[in-house]
């Protein structure tokens, strides 16, 4: 096991050579070499000791709140600096932001389109206009000559998609509009949790890399927050996060009056259905399929990663960033 969700409020510590948690129940020992990632769902006391440990062990903390929201990251001393590349990434900034933003957006749309394609085949024809919309953004996209009408046309993927969601999924799982902070019905709620998982493992992903987690693209390099993770997670939200919302809400395992808060107006997700939630997002980023390009069997988490070294080889060797694709897996 590599990462390790802790939904309970408790003390965490270092005990010997292992990762000890204590809650009502008592104390859980973990052994370190399990650990790649600590997600705490809830409130927990620690010390410098344990976040000392955590470091030297390589092991990424993510902290969450009561109400699911994201309170940040501990990230251990970074192994993997490299100055040159940094100044790299600064210099594409610059000269190549646009480039690499139109890569990002039209792998966000060819995702998008691969993933209702499905829906479309199994005889919603409704989302026919959509579909060829999608179809369009690779030469809208050419023609964009600056930053802000890169945005725009992805603000406009994200809404057609979102939008779509009336022709495959139970009226009360359907939004009017998206709402992050904080969300106000069950859809939002579910993007927003989703979302926010998958950013936390691309933080994960890029740690391992030389890659410098604050210079960014798509979204505009800012304080306080891993930027980079914001843009090499895009491709992948439609696959990791969006697929696994449909087929919980499809397949019933998420009901708005079992599984969501009803005291707050069912706009977050009860303990049993972070719980259920989290369970199909592990399964999903971990499944493994074989890489059309490296003709071998990778996971989903592996290919965030795998992201991450086409921008270093676009970086440093001129190659073309091309995101992840679904069809890589086909």
């Amino acid at each position: 096991m590599k990462t390790r969700y802790i939904f309970s409020m408790g003390e965490i510590k270092r005990k010997d050579n292992s990762i000890a948690f204590k809650n009502e129940k008592g104390w859980v020992y973990i052994p370190v070499e399990q650990v790649r990632e600590l997600y705490f769902m809830n409130e927990v006391s620690l010390n410098s000791k344990f976040l000392d440990f955590a470091s030297r062990a390589g092991i990424v903390l993510h902290f969450f709140n009561y109400f699911q929201g994201y309170s940040g990251t501990f990230y251990p001393k970074e192994r993997y600096i490299s100055g040159n590349l940094t100044i790299k990434q600064a210099v594409a900034f610059e000269k190549e932001r646009l480039k690499i933003a139109k890569a990002i957006v039209l792998a966000i749309a060819m995702n998008i389109y691969e993933v209702l394609y499905h829906y479309y085949r199994h005889d919603k024809k409704e989302l026919k206009t959509f579909l060829e919309y999608l179809k369009k953004v690779e030469n809208w996209l050419k023609k964009a000559d600056d930053i802000n009408k890169v945005l725009f046309i992805e603000g406009n993927i994200w809404a057609g998609f979102y939008d779509s969601f009336r022709y495959f999924l139970p009226e009360n799982f359907i939004m009017n509009r998206r709402v992050k902070r904080p969300p106000d019905n069950p859809m939002n709620a579910l993007i927003s949790f989703g979302n926010t998982l998958l950013y936390t493992k691309t933080i994960s992903a890029i740690y391992q890399t030389h890659l410098n987690q604050s210079i960014s693209y798509l979204h505009s390099p800012s304080t306080a927050r891993f930027s980079l993770s914001l843009d090499l997670s895009e491709a992948f939200k439609p696959i990791i996060v969006f697929k696994t919302i449909f087929e919980l809400v499809n397949r019933k395992k998420l009901k708005v009056e079992k599984h969501f808060e009803k005291k707050l107006n069912y706009a977050l997700l009860n303990e049993e259905g972070k719980k259920i939630f989290i369970q199909a997002f592990e399964e999903r980023i971990n499944e493994k399929f074989k890489h059309s390009k490296l003709k071998r069997m990778v996971s989903y988490n592996t290919a965030i990663k795998l992201d991450g070294y086409k921008l270093i080889k676009h970086l440093l060797e001129g190659r073309d960033f091309i995101p992840f694709l679904i069809k890589e897996k086909k």
